[in-house]
Parts: structure tokens; sequence; C-alpha cells
């Protein structure tokens, strides 16, 4: 897939995927808010929260930031779906509810962009924290082991950080739909993006990201049987979507 150039000031839109996250809101809103132009937007949809999460995005009014609301719990892999439909930007930034944006995410990411328009997906290194923010490890990829691109190496040992990327819009329309059986958005993302995108990987941390006992991702790995399993169910979808691309093109 070739990429088109995009300058410094390419329009971004970040998704946030939200579940009773009120605790860590508004911190995370405030980075990510600090950081976007007049003309960028965030996106945010909330999964039939049970807690106030709503009513603390709409005190934090921006004029930059779009609330939808699921009529009913659908998970994470849907509501992100769900944001990236309703987003307009040239970029596209995936955040979680719960880190926080430190400076220099969004200024060094599209300097990444624009330096090569063959680049359709940044990632960048995150620090860890604890619920509370205390510092935990500097590096997540000092503990998770050096990052790699390309979809082999990725299939073996997941090293794509969904609060870490930002791709082009193009790559929608090889990332969407998402199979509601992989094990996560971020592995679809970064093993497709492996395929059919190019990688950069900026070696800085861009993100507090915070460790709890309520993260969408597992704080321990999984178990032998369920990463078999994982791994035959993205190995599945895969293959289908690369078919259907090639089939679709001829």
């Amino acid at each position: 897939m070739e990429a088109d150039a995009v300058g410094p000031d390419a329009k971004v839109s970040v998704c946030m995927a939200v579940y009773n996250g009120a605790q860590f809101l508004p911190a995370q809103v405030d980075s990510i808010t600090r950081q976007l132009r007049a003309g960028d937007e965030l996106v945010v949809v909330d999964d039939a929260s049970s807690d106030d999460s709503l009513a603390v995005l709409r005190r934090m009014a921006d004029p930059r930031m779009r609330i939808y609301c699921n009529p009913k719990n659908l998970g994470v892999l849907a509501t992100f779906e769900n944001a990236l439909a309703a987003s307009s930007g040239d970029i596209i930034f995936l955040s979680d509810q719960d880190d926080v944006w430190l400076p220099g995410k969004l200024s060094k990411s599209l300097e990444a962009f624009a330096s090569d328009a063959r680049v359709t997906m940044v990632v960048t290194d995150a620090m860890i924290v604890d619920e509370e923010g205390n510092a935990l490890g500097p590096s997540f990829f000092a503990q998770r082991g050096r990052f790699a691109p390309g979809a082999v190496h990725n299939f073996i040992k997941n090293k794509y950080l969904g609060c870490t990327l930002g791709f082009r819009r193009e790559m929608l329309a090889v990332f969407l739909p998402i199979p509601r059986d992989v094990p996560m958005h971020d592995i679809w993302f970064g093993i497709l993006n492996g395929i059919y995108g190019r990688t950069v990987y900026i070696d800085e941390p861009l993100v507090a990201y915070r460790r709890h006992g309520r993260n969408a991702s597992p704080v321990v790995s999984p178990g032998f049987g369920k990463a078999a399993r994982w791994r035959y169910r993205l190995a599945k979808n895969v293959a289908r979507r690369v078919i259907g691309r090639a089939m679709g093109s001829k």
C-alpha cells in the first residue's frame, strides 16, 4: 500500500475507548488535548459504562472532543472500531482511558510520518506507571524485549502496544472490520501493517502506560493453551483478510 505524503499540519484523530474509566479520564484527556491543534479531534466512545465516565467527559467539554455512547456494552474491539469509524483525521492515534500522553508524543510522531511517505505506522516506547502514577519502569520495551516490526516476528511475540500506535488513515481499509475473535486490536493492526505497510519505531517513552488490575490487556501472560488459541484465531483471520483483499483486487 502506497501512502500519501502528509505534512506536520495533517489533521489528527485520537480514538479512545472508555469503560468505567472515570478515575483516570481527567488526566488522560488533559494530556491529549494539551497537544492537539485547533483542527484535530478526540473521538471518545463510551461502552455503556456503569460509573460516571460520561459525566466526567462532559464536564471536560472541549470543542475538539466528540463523545459517542454504545447502546449496550459491546467490548473493547467493537468500541475501538466505532471510534475509528467516527474519526476523520489523516493520522489516527489510539488511546486507552487510563494512560497519560507525555510531552512531544504528537509532534514527534507527526515528524516521523512527514519524514517518509512510505511510513504507515509509528510506534513509540512507553514508561510504565502504577495506578497512582508512580514509575515502575522507564521503558516498556526494556521489559518486553526490543521492538521489531514485521508480521512473523510479532506473531510469535507481540510487541505492538495499542496506546503507543499511530497510523495513516488509509490503513483503515486494511484494519477494519476487526474480527471479534482476535486477541486484541493492537496485535491485529500491527500484524496487518507488517504485511501491507511500513513501521517506524521512536525509541523514546512518549506515553505513561498505567498498569493495574482493571487493564483491558492482561497484566500476566496467558497460559500456553490460551496463547495457542489466540494465535490460531489471529492466523485464521489474517489469512482470511489477505485472501479477501487479494481476490477483491482482481
